[in-house]
């Protein structure tokens, strides 16, 4: 009764199905790597936002690309702020998730000599993009400054595409190596991204809030998915197999039942009532020659 799965058919489905499984099992540990790697971040991120305050030149040096094990490093530095390089960086959004405006970006020279692009927070566009926005002026003299060590900008990184022929003073990227050539001296790589600094200015720039990393998105839920779906095709397999199995001996009895209907009424072959014979007429006996 199984031999129907020799079709051409359920060859075919039978392979699809093998072709299924591991496909989705695969498909299942991708999404639970990307939740590991989810709650690996987001442990990575907590720590070091909870870290204690290093001097920024512990961490980093002219040149040097911030790892990922570094970004978000509580740092500190002592220095005079440079708002003569001051500049701004393009199509950033402030915290309500929809208005755009701009970073500002003011390089600090630290007691040591070095110099560090500080993000001080955001600011709006204004009226006329092709003009240098309002921006709240930097405390002057010396000052120390607390916030997040964040890795340079790169349009691979980001996704934001670099162009030239803007304004001036404005950019499209942080970046250490891009201002170090601008400004003729070395930049220490990476940026701070300011969380607080002493003395206060009279007016701030919107700061910038700490990232989120409490979310562990939907990958663990798809991994389940993936993993139930890969069980559904044999059990699928099975059922459609019992399926037409049964179809066919349906098919089969039906036929069987219709071929027996037409055997007769079952009273025999002959004219009369049943279990009688009709007895043969006589036949005329021949005259004798005379």
């Amino acid at each position: 009764m199984y031999r129907f799965l020799l079709s051409r058919r359920w060859l075919v489905t039978t392979l699809l199905a093998l072709l299924l499984v591991p496909t989705m099992i695969r498909l299942g540990f991708w999404q639970l790597h990307r939740h590991e790697a989810r709650v690996a971040r987001n442990t990575l991120i907590g720590e070091n936002l909870g870290s204690r305050a290093v001097p920024i030149g512990s961490l980093t040096r002219p040149g040097f690309d911030v790892p990922g094990d570094l970004t978000w490093r509580t740092v500190s530095a002592v220095g005079h702020y440079d708002p003569a390089d001051e500049f701004v960086v393009r199509q950033r959004t402030a915290d309500d998730g929809g208005t755009i405006g701009y970073f500002v970006i003011t390089p600090l020279v630290t007691a040591d000599g070095d110099t560090v692009l500080v993000n001080r927070g955001w600011v709006d566009s204004g009226d006329d993009a092709t003009v240098y926005p309002k921006v709240p002026a930097p405390p002057t003299g010396q000052v120390t400054v607390t916030g997040r060590l964040r890795a340079d900008e790169t349009s691979h990184s980001s996704g934001i595409r670099d162009r030239g022929g803007l304004p001036d003073r404005q950019y499209m990227l942080i970046n250490s190596g891009q201002q170090a050539r601008r400004l003729g001296h070395p930049v220490l790589g990476g940026y701070i991204e300011l969380v607080s600094t002493s003395p206060e200015p009279r007016v701030h720039a919107q700061q910038l809030p700490a990232p989120d990393h409490s979310d562990i998105g939907p990958h663990m839920a798809y991994a389940v998915q993936w993993w139930l779906f890969t069980a559904m095709v044999p059990v699928g397999w099975v059922v459609l197999a019992r399926r037409e199995a049964r179809d066919l001996r349906e098919q089969a009895a039906a036929a069987t039942a219709a071929g027996g209907d037409g055997n007769g009424d079952g009273n025999g072959d002959g004219d009369g009532p049943a279990g009688e014979a009709t007895a043969p007429e006589p036949v005329a006996a021949a005259s004798a020659p005379e």
